[in-house]
């Protein structure tokens, strides 16, 4: 193992960077575009010409003028003050779960005889691409039990949205046009809320009982009451505080009961890989984040995917197309009538499916239930290492249930003696060259959160970091208060944004043009 370091003395790279716009000059360039050769104006004779007047710009784009050398120096200056997963110790975003993304895959992914493959090409000269969906399904199919996947949505609030549409049309299906309410938990997913919600459902919430377990009387009495208006709940299990609902056949039993549908967001599957799985819990739809669960980078609508499954009565549902194969051939199946559509072009995001794929065979199933054995140890040490700690708590304390891969602490107690809380923790840490801190989904209904998630990438030594790192800021606040309060210090930037900027739209921005017409140059560092 190897020796675990606070680094007391850390400084971030700062470089004062203005924006690009900023360090344009009228005329420069960075490469001289040759002109075309006559032969070739010859051939193919003026094409701008053969353009529309409507598509012709009327003016140059605006565009920044620098020189080659200075657009290299601009961007590395931005990267040395970003600090990446590779960087830092990142395992502080609990719920979202960082973990380490294997060189190998990356270096597959990026390979071109698949990078360059255009989504729109023939089926037959993409089979290659088809068979790798079409394999990487069947490995969902048996990590959970479900009959088919798709893998269409951008991320895991795409899944559940993707979920709600096939739930509405299943019940569309069945003329059963009165079902427009849907039950979730208060420590599920923000998303197992507002997703469905955005596909038109109405939204009942549950609380937790006095152990921190969705309340089993709450559901029954909320499910009564709804009746046959009841489309379904969307549940989070284990939830963001790291407790698994044992009840959950007594949650399905009873949803069933009245003709609703199960939804098990399974987003973060870190706890559970090879242990439990979606089918025998009796759900009828899951989701994975396969950025969070299956090794890939983050990133919503990019580089991240959401892999929605479902039972065999649903498959009929789900967005078009479906990755097929013949025995002979791979294909994209256009061809099923009772899709309720399209959620976003083409079949999902290749790279995404290709690390993933990747992650998953070199690991092989007993390695996959190895990284949730590891993920659970794991968080279990660093909890009993962090409860150590003056003035921090763990939401539900003492209630006799261990925890799985992830804990909501608390650092209520600190508050109340320092005042110093939460946000505070998040901008000193950054002074000891972690960048990552994690509080909670809002609303905050454990005061004072952090919620962390050591999963299997995580070494020993990692662990102790953290801990380590937590204890001298914990130990600052009671001891010199003002050092966390006025905090950062050896960051890139020392100016916080103005949180209420961050709430008022007339203050955003898009583009550098719309930046400046809103705020003139008054913030310009070169004019």
């Amino acid at each position: 193992m190897s020796k675990p370091y606070v680094r007391t003395n850390f400084h971030e790279a700062r470089w004062d960077e203005p924006m690009i716009y900023e360090l344009s000059t009228p005329g420069t360039r960075g490469i001289l575009v040759p002109e075309v050769e006559d032969e070739i104006v010859e051939a193919v004779g003026d094409v701008a010409a053969a353009l529309p007047d409507s598509v012709k710009r009327s003016a140059p784009l605006l565009l920044p003028e620098v020189d080659q050398k200075h657009v290299l120096a601009h961007y590395i200056h931005l990267t040395q003050e970003a600090m990446g997963s590779n960087l830092s110790n990142d395992l502080s975003e609990g719920t979202c779960t960082m973990k380490y993304n294997p060189r190998l895959s990356e270096a597959m992914a990026l390979n071109p005889n698949f990078a360059e493959v255009h989504p729109e090409q023939p089926d037959s000269t993409i089979q290659g691409t088809l068979e790798l969906f079409y394999k990487f399904e069947q490995i969902m199919k048996e990590v959970s039990g479900m009959d088919r996947f798709s893998f269409q949505p951008g991320g895991g609030n795409h899944a559940v949205y993707c979920g709600a549409s096939v739930m509405r049309a299943y019940h569309a299906s069945r003329k059963d046009d009165k079902r427009d309410t849907i039950i979730t938990t208060i420590f599920s997913h923000p998303c197992d809320a507002a997703a469905p919600n955005t596909a038109g459902y109405k939204v009942v919430t549950l609380y937790p009982d006095e152990k921190g377990i969705p309340d089993y009387e709450a559901l029954k009495k909320a499910v009564d009451e709804i009746g046959d208006h009841l489309a379904g709940i969307f549940m989070t299990n284990p939830e963001d505080i790291g407790i698994y609902n044992p009840n959950i056949d007594k949650f399905v039993e009873k949803v069933h009961s009245v003709g609703g549908l199960v939804y098990y967001d399974q987003a973060n599957a870190n706890a559970f890989l090879g242990v439990v799985r979606a089918r025998e819990a009796g759900v009828d739809m899951c989701h994975f984040n396969v950025h969070k669960t299956f090794g890939t980078p983050h990133g919503g609508e990019g580089p991240a995917n959401g892999a929605l499954g479902v039972r065999e009565f649903l498959t009929k549902f789900l967005p078009l197309p479906t990755i097929e194969f013949d025995g002979d051939k791979y294909y994209r199946d256009y061809d099923r009538p009772e899709s309720f559509g399209k959620l976003r072009e083409y079949i999902g995001t290749a790279g995404v499916i290709m690390r993933a794929y990747s992650w998953a065979m070199m690991h092989g199933a007993e390695g996959l239930r190895m990284c949730a054995n590891i993920s659970v140890l794991n968080n279990n040490y660093l909890e009993k290492k962090l409860l150590s700690i003056k003035g921090l708590g763990e939401a539900f304390l003492g209630n006799g249930i261990t925890r799985q891969e992830q804990c909501r602490y608390s650092w209520e107690e600190l508050k109340k003696d320092t005042g110093i809380g939460t946000d505070d923790i998040n901008k000193r840490i950054n002074d000891y060259g972690i960048p990552w801190y994690w509080a909670s989904h809002h609303p905050w209904v454990i005061p004072e959160p952090m919620t962390l998630e050591p999963c299997e990438t995580y070494s020993k030594c990692d662990l102790e970091e953290y801990f380590m790192t937590l204890k001298v800021v914990a130990d600052e606040a009671y001891e010199n208060p003002e050092v966390v309060l006025s905090a950062p210090h050896k960051s890139a930037s020392h100016d916080l944004a103005n949180p209420e900027d961050l709430d008022d739209p007339a203050k955003w921005a898009i583009t550098w043009r719309a930046f400046l017409k809103k705020h003139g140059d008054k913030y310009l560092k070169v004019k």
